[in-house]
């Protein structure tokens, strides 16, 4: 018998894990696939602070940015960059920025002039100007999961069984589905969008639907970026932005003038991986079974909004798509059974956000540190 089984081996599984192996627990995780290959690798990598919604959200962003860098050298994964730059395009972005900086949220950050943003970055456009970060930081996600997990398994003695699918759960016992119980004194369950399985009354009480993204890999276009980057469409749909008085204006300027973006769920991140090469999106479909394909009109759109803000975009050299749960506010924690809780990131922040998570969730289940259970 072990003292913690998780089910899912994507980024908020494995958080979970650490957590509990940092408190010298023994861990088992399950995951159904032979490998990560849901929407903890199908994304940027990109760890964002800057712009969660203010609150508890933005501080789970903070803590866990703080543990994937605690994480990362020992676990043998590279920071391929660090900060945020958060481009504005209009002159209604021009408030929304300043805004931004009177709040608590904007530690680590500089209000920088159109003229200080193009000498970091000389191929960006920010005519009102921008703000940098130091508090993000991005990973190569599908290098970065299955590191963890072997990290995980060696340093910390967590036992991982992939190709295991659970397909029953109660107190103290996971069922799979080749006929094994697996024993533990408490069990968190991370499906992600595997609504189907396990505690599906749950997800259909919570009206969890999926959204489905549409990402490129742009070939290198032979300069760097000093940091990730933003621009307008994203001030208002980070909520740590959004939920600005400021942003109104900008939003009803971007009502008008994209509303095929708009319509797409597009805004724009461009991140660039240690060959060079720039990770590009992102576009939200909703529904509960989304088609698989990718659409070109989307991509084209994508690429309008990079050439926007950096110019003439390389040729694209991959294309994906991916679907994570979706549903209103940041994630469910619910406790199905004593000693049980079903965990989902319903924002699409689980790389940004579930580090912190899953300490909360550890600690719910086995007792503050230092304290009995």
């Amino acid at each position: 018998m072990t003292d913690l089984i998780v089910i899912g081996a994507g980024i908020v599984g494995l958080a979970h894990a650490l957590a509990a192996a940092r408190r010298g627990k023994r861990v088992t995780v399950i995951d159904r696939d032979a490998h990560a290959n849901g929407a903890s690798i199908r994304n940027f990598g990109f760890v964002t602070v800057t712009g969660q919604q203010r609150g508890q959200v933005w501080q789970r962003a903070r803590r866990s940015a703080r543990i994937w860098r605690e994480v990362a050298a020992p676990a043998g994964i590279r920071i391929e960059q660090e900060g945020l730059l958060m481009a504005g395009q209009r002159a209604e972005a021009g408030p929304v920025l300043d805004a931004f900086m009177d709040t608590e949220m904007a530690e680590g950050c500089t209000r920088l002039t159109a003229a200080e943003a193009q000498d970091l970055c000389p191929r960006v456009s920010a005519p009102a100007g921008a703000i940098l970060s130091s508090a993000d930081l991005r990973v190569e996600s599908r290098e970065a999961l299955p590191r963890l997990a072997a990290w995980l398994a060696q340093a910390h003695g967590v036992t991982f069984r992939f190709g295991a699918a659970a397909v029953a759960v109660e107190p103290g016992r996971v069922a799979l589905a080749d006929g094994t119980d697996l024993r533990a004194e408490a069990i968190v369950v991370c499906p992600g969008d595997d609504w189907a399985t396990l505690f599906p009354a749950i997800y259909a009480g919570e009206a969890i639907t999926r959204c489905k993204l549409q990402m490129l890999r742009l070939a290198a276009p032979g300069w760097q970026l000093p940091a990730p980057v933003m621009s307008d469409l994203s001030l208002i749909r980070y909520l740590g932005y959004a939920e600005l008085p400021e942003a109104a204006a900008l939003r009803a300027r971007l009502e008008a003038e994209e509303p095929e973006a708009l319509g797409w769920g597009i805004h724009l991140i461009a991140v660039q991986s240690a060959d060079g090469t720039l990770v590009v999106g992102d576009s939200h479909e909703y529904g509960p079974t989304p088609d698989p394909f990718s659409r070109a009109a989307i991509d084209a759109a994508m690429l309008r909004q990079y050439a926007a803000v950096l110019g003439p975009p390389p040729a694209v050299v991959e294309r994906w798509t991916g679907t994570y749960a979706s549903a209103a506010g940041h994630s469910i924690v619910r406790a199905p059974a004593d000693g049980v809780r079903l965990v989902v990131v319903t924002s699409g922040t689980g790389a940004s956000t579930g580090f912190a998570l899953g300490e909360e969730v550890i600690a719910d289940l086995f007792g503050k540190e230092g304290t009995c259970a």
